[in-house]
């Protein structure tokens, strides 16, 4: 038997069991199951047997083979296209649309995470051939653990605070709390609002937090969140009856108006709070130079 077969094998298993791990379908429903997963799992395979035989071939000296790794790389960019594209295509079908800025970020996470599994195949594979298999496994389980902190970013809730409001009516305006939400001309649309509808406000922690809920995809990812979760009343041709977020342009405030089929505020809270803060919606304004130089003269 060959001498890398077992270091190998056991790189690509604990590469594969990573990529599991980090593949779950949540109230998004998003891999699908079930063949959603099975192109995920494959393409993690794939991922954990080129991290795992990258070791033999740098110990053989055998460096040209380590441009395989490049190859992956160009593959799961084809991942990450694929992604965006099916889901840009399903998207225009959805009641409460995700946003190209949610698209993108669970596009971005899907090639991301097959480069956590070439890393955890690599390492488990190195640390069987350089000490043993105890060491092999300490260095997967570390490595898995790794992947599953990495995969869980920030929350809505750890960047605002959250607030339920009762919606009303100033003629034929729809407000949340102070916040003017659009135009209700018709009196059984504004029943059916008041009756259907609530209303929240988001107060964000900080200047960072301000500049982040403006993102207009940040904002789309939550209502698509809350309308996944709690169901959403309305049918499509009901423009009256869309879910919307408006900013108060004084504070940076966000009132957020829903129409959820389940009616449980708590749960409404949660859910919106639970909604991942988009990589692409971040924004540092406090980290700029000018505010640095505000804050040392002072």
């Amino acid at each position: 038997m060959n001498e890398y077969l077992l270091p190998i094998l056991f790189g690509i298993i604990a590469g594969t069991l990573s990529r599991i791990l980090m593949l779950r379908t949540d109230y998004r429903q998003y891999p699908t199951y079930l063949h959603g997963k099975i192109i995920h799992v494959s393409l993690g395979f794939i991922a954990a047997a080129l991290g795992a035989m990258a070791v033999p071939a740098v110990m053989e000296k055998e460096f040209t083979a380590v441009t395989l790794l490049t190859v992956a790389a160009t593959q799961f960019r084809d991942v990450r296209n694929m992604e965006r594209n099916t889901l840009t295509e399903v998207d225009d079908f959805e009641l409460v649309s995700r946003g190209k800025t949610y698209i993108e970020g669970i596009a971005i996470s899907f090639e991301s995470r097959n480069y956590l599994v070439i890393l955890t195949a690599f390492i488990g594979t190195l640390f069987f051939l350089v000490w043993n298999v105890y060491a092999a496994f300490a260095g997967a389980f570390l490595s898995i653990l790794a992947g599953r902190m990495l995969m869980s970013g920030s929350t809505i809730k750890d960047i605002v605070k959250i607030d339920y409001h009762e919606l009303h009516f100033e003629g034929a305006g729809l407000y949340v709390d102070n916040i003017y939400i659009m135009n209700i001309g018709l009196p059984e649309r504004q029943e059916e609002i008041l009756k259907y509808g609530m209303g929240f406000v988001l107060t964000p922690n900080n200047m960072n937090s301000v500049s982040t809920i403006a993102n207009l995809g940040q904002r789309q990812a939550i209502l698509h969140d809350v309308s996944v979760s709690l169901g959403v009343f309305r049918d499509s041709g009901t423009p009256a009856l869309a879910p919307l977020i408006k900013r108060d342009l004084d504070d940076g405030r966000i009132g957020v108006f829903i129409l959820p089929q389940v009616r449980d505020v708590e749960k409404a809270k949660e859910i919106i709070g639970a909604v991942p803060v988009l990589e692409n919606a971040i924004r540092m304004p406090s980290d700029s130079n000018t505010h640095q130089r505000k804050g040392k003269t002072k």
